[in-house]
């Protein structure tokens, strides 16, 4: 049986949606069920979403064994109108550079260390660096601070 996350009350900035799409581009081979943890979601509630990505055209998969690997469409225009124009590799760098800014932060409770690995970034044992845009679609360039993507 499947255990259920602390619910949250109330509204959020960000969809379930996009956070399924943001855990997926850091693992393109992550399972179902670390999705839904990381995401405080159901698995079934995963499941629905990764559905809803795959028939818009925002997400692919292909078997592998007995995963999945998915691949995200770069180029895909949000569908809200007022996103007009805003790609999901877009949406995708803003989220990056939120969580690499959050990750240079020391830690409230031990005044942490800035050049510590993210235990968010852990899986296997090692650490990984975000692989939020394919390399193949899109070129994410760094200048002085700032994150630009655009097509290649």
């Amino acid at each position: 049986m499947e255990a259920v996350p602390e619910s949250h009350t109330g509204w959020t900035f960000l969809t379930n949606h996009a956070r399924v799409l943001a855990v997926i581009a850091d693992n393109q081979t992550a399972r179902i069920r670390d999705i839904a943890a990381r995401c405080r979601l159901t698995e079934r509630s995963v499941q629905k979403i990764i559905a809803d990505l795959e028939q818009e055209g925002y997400l692919s998969h292909t078997r592998e064994g007995r995963g999945n690997t998915y691949r995200i469409e770069p180029g895909k225009v949000l569908r809200h109108p007022a996103e007009a124009g805003l790609t999901v590799a877009a949406l995708l760098s803003l989220l990056d550079q939120d969580e690499a800014a959050r990750a240079r932060r020391p830690a409230p409770d031990t005044g942490g260390d800035a050049d510590a690995p993210d235990p968010r970034r852990e899986h296997d044992g090692q650490a990984h660096r975000s692989s939020r845009t394919d390399p193949n679609a899109v070129a994410v360039k760094r200048d002085q601070g700032h994150e630009y993507v655009s097509d290649i």
